[in-house]
């Protein structure tokens, strides 16, 4: 097991930190490994939903918001807090906590701004305590 954080450094990153959201999901899918991402609210959703259409005009990466019936066939699927789904390998965690679930392999996505870093600390230690192996990647 797993937990890799990608600390936010370069500016366009900093400028739209979903971004890098986008990325790691382009990175899971090219390897064809399907993906939760899991959302803070509704909201956080729909801005990955909306930006995993346009980020990468080159790229086309098969996604949608949890809750249809075609959840577990769909690459990457969107889920906002408070919506259950199906547990999968590999999760992207935006929310305060560490990810719910089974899994082998959490992707945590860590704010530039030090004082926002708090949580991020708090989850290293809990994915620790676990028993996962934590690694840090300046992006």
């Amino acid at each position: 097991m797993r937990a890799d954080f990608y600390l936010i450094d370069k500016p366009r990153f900093r400028e739209q930190p979903l971004l890098l959201v986008c990325e790691l999901t382009k990175k899971a899918f090219a390897a064809q490994q399907p993906l939760l991402i899991l959302t803070r609210d509704f909201a956080q959703a729909e801005a990955v939903d909306e930006l995993l259409w346009s980020f990468d005009e080159d790229s086309f990466i098969p996604h949608q918001l949890a809750g249809d019936e075609d959840d577990a066939t769909t690459a990457v699927l969107i889920v906002p807090l408070g919506l259950e789904t199906a547990d999968r390998p590999l999760v992207l965690n935006l929310r305060d906590a560490c990810a719910p679930g089974n899994y082998q392999r959490v992707l945590e996505v860590v704010p530039a701004d030090p004082s926002a870093r708090e949580g991020s600390r708090t989850r290293w230690k809990e994915y620790q305590r676990r028993g996962f192996e934590v690694r840090k990647f300046d992006m």
